[in-house]
């Protein structure tokens, strides 16, 4: 029995000796683990210790049949699974990797790397609710304080309110536990607070710089925020830690999109996609990609891709649908009739089948059976996704109570003085990315896309400016000082640069939206220029209410709440025209259509730029384009969808009924509103 023991004893010491040779020594490793087989072949450590020392060393054509044999061995051991996981994603075999770590957490539940893991490879694959849930399990699996565990837990099983209780308690304790501090901030990103997330992550990085979690979910937040350039600041310190981590290249992949570089994108997407060929998601990623970049006929071919790998893929068929020049066949349209019928299919692909129906059926000319599935996707996201006409409402009264000749001339002088901004504002589908790709083919213009840097500013002036209130944002605005109205103007200016690809002294920021901060534009950027695109109440409401949008435009889902919003936005901009005269350079979509050269000298002027013949051939101007106009911007102008919204104009009454007296004004302006 002694001399077993005393074997058995020699082993563990010549495993223990193998182990610690692993990190710096690798080569020495796997030489000492096959001298261990020779004596024990099939022992599994040794055998574990072999296929990760190949891998080490770089070897990975000898580490993974290693480990594939040692998986087929012992089908029930985690660590094996996990580790087979880890040498399949190095050789690009991502799918693979995927399933041997969904069986590696079946095994073992509680292990945190593996989960973790599993979350990467979910996150390359554009599957972000499995990705949330993966990274959540590997935080409650690496909380070993029992205080933290119950949050974890409830963060695993959603339960948000109690999560964030438990860890607000926590912190008060301890106010620099990290691991705490992470998992609040990930209750902040499921809440949709992503700027406290950010501050969280922020203070995580301050306390503990190499914890690469929290900089992944930190760069994640930033991007999120608008924030691309930071973002990709953090994403890279990770990569050069993990050069291979797929989701790590896949954020690096939407960061640069998001910073226009599509080809670095595209070449990145895909690499990815020789290692995940069989991910739907991923395929979409390239596909959106390829449109922006004008290659329409390969993202119709990516789309159909991932309709081919996942036919429930709503968001598949509503790329299609909104490539706007594509056309559904008659096949498509039973096919999409039949993923309606089923009954496990998901809201969110819901929603976006339904809008792609509508789109084919619009087509077809089919236009009350296409209105029935326009209402139907848009009830079903304002279902998911509620909104306040209300609250915008109030907004806009709170500006037109503010923002008083008096109020401007008192600060007469203030703000950066460049001219380089031109902002194309007004409601989305009105015309603005057709601007847009006339002013950027200017020889002095450089178009970007719709930025969110004024709204990011806009929202740090309401939580005050940084003192640590929350006034709103009309009253915190008023607070400002001259010195602090120019700051926020160069600050704009530094935080847009990284979108600037060319040395052109004009650029273009086409955020719709900014139509609510025209106050603010003229307080930071005075000699900004300043566009205001607007199209027919029927026709740009209509044209909104047909477009589910990536993300915001939370107005657009409902005919009152449509209507409402652009009364908001006449009323807003009448003000404006009667307290800043003339600083508001207006132009009228259908008036663009009709007098095309005309109306482009007039913007041109109102830019203070000369004429140029390229602008009128702006269809030949092969830019990326973000929006979901970017197919029919590179076509010359036509006139036939002017009038389109009559064919829906009899389920219009609800849109009437909101827009009142604005309607009959158009293009006008009514005395009351």
């Amino acid at each position: 029995m002694s001399g077993q023991s005393q074997h058995v004893g020699s082993l563990e010491i010549a495993l223990g000796h193998a182990a610690r040779l692993l990190a710096s020594q690798p080569r020495l490793a796997a030489e000492q683990a096959s001298e261990i087989l020779k004596v024990v072949p099939g022992h599994r450590g040794a055998s574990l210790l072999l296929g990760v020392a190949y891998r080490s060393c770089g070897d990975v054509e000898s580490a993974l049949p290693a480990l594939r044999k040692l998986c087929h061995e012992n089908p029930d051991w985690a660590l094996a699974h996990y580790e087979l996981a880890v040498t399949l994603g190095r050789v690009g075999q991502g799918d693979a990797a995927i399933a041997a770590l969904r069986r590696a957490v079946e095994l073992k539940p509680n292990m945190s790397n593996a989960w973790r893991a599993l979350g990467d490879h979910l996150s390359a694959v554009g599957d972000a609710v499995g990705a949330d849930a993966a990274y959540a399990r590997h935080i409650k699996a690496a909380s070993k304080d029992p205080r933290l565990l119950a949050a974890a837990a409830a963060l695993v099983e959603n339960r948000i309110p109690e999560a964030e209780a438990r860890l607000r308690e926590h912190l008060q304790r301890a106010p620099t536990d990290v691991a705490a501090l992470r998992m609040l901030a990930e209750v902040g990103g499921r809440l949709g607070r992503h700027a406290d997330a950010e501050i969280l992550l922020a203070r995580c990085l301050e306390l503990a710089p190499s914890f690469d979690a929290a900089r992944h979910n930190y760069a994640m937040v930033l991007n999120r925020q608008g924030k691309p350039a930071a973002a990709l600041t953090q994403v890279r310190q990770l990569l050069v830690k993990e050069p291979h981590n797929p989701g790590y290249r896949t954020l690096m992949a939407a960061i640069l999109a998001n910073l226009g570089n599509y080809d670095e994108a595209k070449e990145i997407y895909h690499r990815l996609l020789q290692e995940y060929p069989q991910q739907p998601n991923l395929w979409m990623s390239y596909g959106h990609t390829l449109k922006t970049t004008g290659h329409l006929t390969d993202s119709i071919e990516v789309y159909r891709r991932a309709l081919t790998l996942r036919p429930t893929l709503g968001e598949a068929y509503w790329s299609l649908a909104n490539l706007k020049t594509f056309r559904f066949a008659d096949a498509d349209s039973a096919e999409m009739l039949k993923t309606l019928a089923r009954h496990d299919l998901s809201d969110e692909d819901r929603l976006h089948v339904e809008f792609s129906l509508g789109k084919a059926l619009e087509d077809a000319e089919r236009y009350e059976d296409s209105f029935e599935h326009y209402a139907k996707g848009n009830a079903l996201h304002r279902k998911l996704h509620p909104y306040s006409a209300g609250a915008n409402t109030r907004f806009v009264h709170g500006a037109i109570a503010l923002f008083t000749k008096e109020f401007f001339a008192a600060r007469a002088g203030s703000g950066c003085p460049t001219r380089g901004p031109i902002f194309v504002l007004g409601l989305p589908r009105a015309g603005s990315t057709l601007l847009e790709q006339v002013l950027a083919s200017h020889s002095l213009v450089e178009g970007t896309m719709e930025l969110p840097n004024l709204p990011q500013i806009a929202r740090e002036i309401a939580r005050g400016v940084g003192s640590g209130d929350e006034p709103g944002f009309h009253e915190a605005l008023a607070s400002l000082s001259v010195a602090q109205l120019r700051a926020l103007g160069e600050r704009y200016i530094e935080s847009t640069r990284s979108m600037r690809k060319t040395g052109a002294p004009f650029f273009i920021d086409k955020m719709p939206n900014n139509w609510l901060y025209v106050g603010l534009i003229d307080l930071i950027l005075p000699n900004a220029t300043i566009i205001d695109a607007r199209r027919h109440p029927l026709g740009c409401c209509l044209s909104c209410y047909k477009q589910h949008f990536a993300r915001g435009q939370s107005f657009t889902y409902d005919l009152e709440d449509l209507g409402r919003y652009y009364r908001d936005y006449i009323e807003l901009m009448a003000h404006f025209d009667a307290v800043l005269p003339g600083r508001v350079h207006r132009v009228i979509y259908e008036r663009m259509i009709e007098e095309t050269e005309a109306e482009t000298r007039r913007l041109l002027a109102g830019c203070g730029l000369e004429f140029e013949e390229a602008c009128l051939r702006f269809y030949e101007n092969e830019r990326a384009v973000r929006t979901a106009s970017s197919e029919q911007v590179r076509q010359p102008i036509f006139r036939e969808g002017l009038d389109h919204w009559r064919h829906y104009e009899p389920w219009l009454g609800s849109l009437k009924g909101a827009l009142g007296p604005v309607l009959a004004s158009y293009p006008e302006v009514p005395d009351s509103l």
